[in-house]
């Protein structure tokens, strides 16, 4: 991807976090993939963090570079068979907000830096990981809001709902 394409989804990954942490946005108001990509994320992480929640209590994430390490490793296993889709690029940004919200308080209250590092490595990893196959299945305002405006939505919601599972099972291990 081009560095116009990684600046597009690092903006996404921003706007995602924002919402998650509830931040006021000091941006112009987000596109409407990133209004789209806000809705489905956050309703996958709510979904995952209700049925996780005793696993998630003692799951502990003490630095960024702790956060990086896991997102690695999760992703690693997430996308190891070679499948790429809409649900599991969701399931990118809505585990980016998972490790977020298991930050130290203390670190991530008022902390731009915070946003803007896990904002990066989600970019990085869709950039270098995804890429091609965003271009190729019609980017993010032909592709991904086709494919989850609210007649088609619901669906793979589901699907995103069993990646993140999946990854957070993967941690469990």
């Amino acid at each position: 991807m081009t560095d116009c394409e990684f600046a597009y989804v690092h903006s996404l990954a921003q706007d995602y976090l924002q919402c998650v942490w509830q931040e006021p946005s000091l941006c112009p108001a987000p596109s409407k993939a990133s209004r789209l990509l806000q809705k489905v994320a956050f309703s996958a992480q709510k979904e995952v963090e209700k049925n996780l929640k005793p696993y998630l209590e003692n799951f502990e994430v003490t630095s960024i570079d702790d956060a990086r390490i896991i997102f690695n490793q999760v992703m690693e296993k997430e996308f190891e068979d070679g499948i790429i889709n809409w649900g599991r690029i969701v399931t990118i940004f809505a585990f980016g907000g998972v490790l977020l919200k298991k930050l130290p308080r203390q670190q991530t209250d008022l902390d731009v830096d915070t946003n803007e590092q896990i904002s990066s490595f989600v970019a990085e990893f869709i950039t270098n990981n995804t890429g091609e196959w965003i271009r190729q299945n019609g980017g993010w305002e032909n592709g991904f809001i086709k494919k989850f405006e609210p007649t088609s939505g619901w669906l793979v919601l589901l699907d995103v709902a069993g990646h993140i599972w999946e990854m957070l099972f993967y941690l469990k291990q």
